[in-house]
């Protein structure tokens, strides 16, 4: 008589209580994982990469995403890269991170194709190709990727691997920042406040501020103080009361 087939994982509910309860998370997670399932494979290298429920452990983190790369789970192929272009619990090998993204971008993931475009953007482990970047980031912007879409609205306004066309970028820019990116709402209150929408742009602005990454909130919070519009000024020196 054959085993009765297990339940499919949930994968959704497991990282929901990764958060919550990582320990009883990981005593479900690790036989799953151990029979070949690539989604727990993937749960159990974030919980070791961010140490929920057990010791931090990059090297060990990797190990999962890799089993669960080489077993078709395109978000762990992109994990496993950003491992590599990072150099974290493993060597930096900004080749390899590309090869990753690209295999990440080929099984449909809007993150590899992101992931992937910076670095021909940038010529990183890759020769540069402008093209190709501007190529991917529309892919996944056309996938919902916030990210993409500013980078698609620049690409545009600059002619960054794409014949320039300026008046086609404030539309990405403006999903951008309803899609929640922050430097894509940066990029709209930018298109604001040159139509003199000085209170619309500072709204915008305040949401990049709540959510910004600190190399972002670091160039921008200058930038706002010197501005000469005193609604800007005031996101980052409120008026005493």
């Amino acid at each position: 008589m054959s085993e009765p087939t297990p339940p499919a994982l949930d994968a959704t509910a497991l990282a929901a209580q990764l958060q919550h309860d990582p320990s009883a998370a990981l005593a479900t997670l690790i036989p799953i994982a151990q029979r070949g399932d690539v989604q727990a494979q993937f749960l159990l290298g974030q919980a070791g990469m961010e140490g929920r429920g057990t010791a931090q452990d990059p090297a060990a983190a990797v190990l999962w995403f890799e089993r669960a790369a080489n077993g078709g789970l395109g978000i762990a192929m992109n994990m496993l890269g950003r491992c590599h272009e990072l150099g974290s619990g493993t060597a930096q090998n900004l080749e390899l991170a590309a090869v990753w993204y690209r295999k990440a971008a080929d099984s449909g993931l809007d993150w590899g194709m992101y992931n992937l475009a910076n670095l021909l953007g940038t010529c990183r482990g890759v020769p540069r190709d402008e093209p190709a970047a501007f190529a991917l980031y529309l892919r996944a912007a056309q996938l919902g990727h916030a990210k993409s879409m500013n980078l698609v609205g620049r690409c545009l306004e600059d002619g960054i691997g794409v014949a320039a066309d300026p008046a086609a970028a404030p539309a990405w820019y403006l999903r951008s920042a309803e899609a929640g990116d922050f430097r894509g709402q940066a990029s709209h209150a930018s298109v604001l406040l040159a139509a003199g929408q000085v209170d619309a742009a500072a709204a915008w602005l305040a949401r990049a501020l709540a959510h910004g990454s600190p190399s972002f909130l670091a160039h921008l919070r200058p930038t706002l103080a010197g501005s000469p519009h005193a609604a800007l000024r005031a996101l980052v020196d409120p008026p005493s009361a």
